[in-house]
């Protein structure tokens, strides 16, 4: 049963506006509705100092959108607006002031909830500065790579543009709801796995504005039945905007895994995102050079099609770990297309011994930080 906009709209006017004044309709307070695979999307715009007071509101729209028939689930996210003519807030001196320290936690003993999120023990972030650099392929195989160092590990897509997980890991289907309404995340090769892929179609396009993008995240992370975990990869959007310092600042990452290919240009962007978690005190746990090398499979011989170190220049420059060269290789886009990473199907292979030993590097990185298995997490600034 197909449902329409107007349907949204006409159950949303039955929710009052603040203050119980009109409705939410009427008075303009609705974004534009997205409907995709009978799920709803939408957003409330309402005065930023009343937030935080208006979350019921949220919730009152959310639960009338639910209740249209058809509809299977809805997601609805505040959006901040100025009244007009307040002045804005002074900006802060720097990008730095903008997160004010707290004094540091006591770390926390060994098998306590460290990250956050019940059950999970720590989040890491694989970024780049900028996409096409193979990002979500060394994620995946990252991921499978520490699983094989014997952690229970989990993955968020957080690309809600262009989500990856499930042509990477060979998932279809949609997530099962549980009894407290939390979805249950979909697993292959032993991973648990939660991303807006398994929400929409492939070439469904999501045309959202930061404030929908970081509620459909926050969403995914923190209201999945994600049981307990070791470690979450979180494979980051590419880029340095809005959703993906958000993204850095909300979620309390224990570190990040920055991926570039050689040359000049994607350096450039990935300097972009070693500074952007710099600014919110999240520790890069190194770099990777993705594409490094071609080896000719007709005559063997090696070709820096990109240029060749880059990645591990600039890792010395900043002080990082270099965590390893991934070449460019046929059986690495191969497998990924088809879903089924080397890592899971190919252990034994050469192309896996690179992300297995990446892997190792990493964790070994995440000990030397956590200091006897204890971690004390970077303070996390929620705006």
């Amino acid at each position: 049963m197909s449902v329409t906009k107007e349907e949204v709209l006409a159950k949303l006017k039955t929710v009052k506006g603040p203050d119980l004044e009109g409705n939410i309709v009427d008075l303009g307070l609705v974004s534009e509705i997205f409907i995709a695979d009978g799920k709803v999307y939408f957003s409330l715009t309402v005065p930023a100092a009343r937030a935080q007071e208006l979350e019921p509101l949220r919730e009152a729209a959310e639960r009338a959108a639910k209740t249209v028939p058809g509809v299977k689930g809805a997601m609805v996210a505040l959006t901040a607006s100025r009244e007009p003519g307040t002045t804005p807030p002074p900006r802060p001196a720097s990008p730095r002031a903008a997160a004010p320290q707290a004094a540091p936690q006591a770390a926390a003993p060994q098998g306590r909830a460290k990250a956050g999120v019940p059950g999970i023990a720590s989040i890491i972030a694989v970024a780049s500065g900028k996409g096409g650099v193979g990002k979500s392929t060394t994620a995946v195989n990252l991921a499978l790579g520490l699983q094989a160092t014997g952690l229970r590990v989990g993955v968020l897509d957080a690309d809600i543009y262009g989500p990856s997980m499930p042509r990477l890991l060979g998932i279809s289907g949609r997530p099962a709801q549980n009894e407290d309404r939390t979805l249950k995340p979909m697993q292959n090769y032993g991973l648990k796995v939660m991303s807006m892929g398994f929400m929409v179609e492939e070439d469904t396009p999501m045309i959202w504005r930061g404030p929908m993008v970081m509620s459909a995240l926050n969403q995914m992370l923190r209201e999945v039945a994600w049981g307990e975990l070791d470690l979450l990869v979180v494979d980051m959007p590419p880029g340095t905007g809005d959703a993906q310092l958000t993204m850095a600042q909300n979620v309390p990452l224990a570190g990040a895994v920055i991926v570039s290919t050689p040359q000049d240009l994607a350096l450039i962007d990935a300097r972009k995102g070693i500074n952007m978690f710099a600014k919110v005190n999240v520790p890069v746990l190194g770099l990777i050079e993705n594409m490094s090398y071609f080896v000719c499979p007709d005559c063997g011989g090696r070709h820096d099609i990109f240029g060749h170190g880059g990645a591990r220049q600039e890792a010395a420059r900043i002080g990082a770990p270099f965590l390893g060269e991934v070449p460019l290789a046929m059986p690495i886009r191969e497998t990924s297309d088809a879903g089924l990473p080397v890592v899971a199907t190919a252990p034994e292979g050469p192309h896996a011994k690179v992300y297995l030993e990446i892997a190792a590097k990493v964790r070994a990185r995440l000990e030397e930080l956590s200091g006897d298995g204890a971690r004390t997490m970077p303070d996390i600034v929620f705006e």
